[in-house]
């Protein structure tokens, strides 16, 4: 996989990369960086793409369950009105549109269900994706640079050790074995 490749890429620069003496710093070219930054955000997987399509999919769906809301709604009252004639069928015709309101409530009710269904479900496998992606490459990457900084850090303590070692020994030079004990 590409990004797994820029990714090696990343940690080979920074293993390469020259140090600052007593800062455990590294000097890295910011432009070649950048430019494999890049590249991994274009060789990401097509699933970010996918989840902008789903979440615009569930708004044209929302949008048209409102619609179809509103038409038959719409529908309902002008059938009721044409109803009003009578008493009889101003009855009826109050049952009906009552009928069909509540049954236009129901159906937008279980379109907007099965949307957020849908949606969630393919949020849910995008974001097992991209949990399963920060494991990969992200847990192995904390891990290189977790060794990376135990490594400078026995060196430092070495590097005291012996400064200290050293420090002693010019102390006590030139004394006579009397005063050393």
């Amino acid at each position: 996989m590409k990004v797994l490749e820029l990714l090696e890429e990343i940690e080979d620069l920074v293993d390469e990369a020259p140090g600052l003496p007593l800062t455990g710093k590294i000097m890295l070219d910011a432009e070649e960086v950048f430019q494999i930054v890049r590249e991994i955000r274009l060789a990401l997987p097509d699933d970010v793409q996918q989840a902008k399509w789903i979440r615009d999919e569930r708004d044209r769906i929302l949008e048209e369950a409102k619609a179809e809301y509103e038409r038959i709604i719409r529908e309902a009252k002008k059938q009721a009105d044409y109803l009003v004639e009578s008493d009889d069928i101003t009855l009826r015709a109050t049952k009906l549109a009552e009928q069909i309101r509540q049954d236009a409530e129901t159906h937008a009710k279980v379109l907007k269900m099965r949307t957020y269904d849908y949606v969630d479900k393919m949020l849910f496998d995008m974001q097992q994706k991209m949990d399963e992606l920060n494991m990969k490459y992200f847990g192995e990457m904390y891990s290189n640079l977790e060794k990376t900084f135990a490594g400078i850090n026995e060196t430092l303590a070495s590097n005291r050790e012996e400064m200290k070692a050293l420090a002693y020994k010019t102390q006590n030079e030139g004394e006579t074995p009397e005063l050393q004990e």
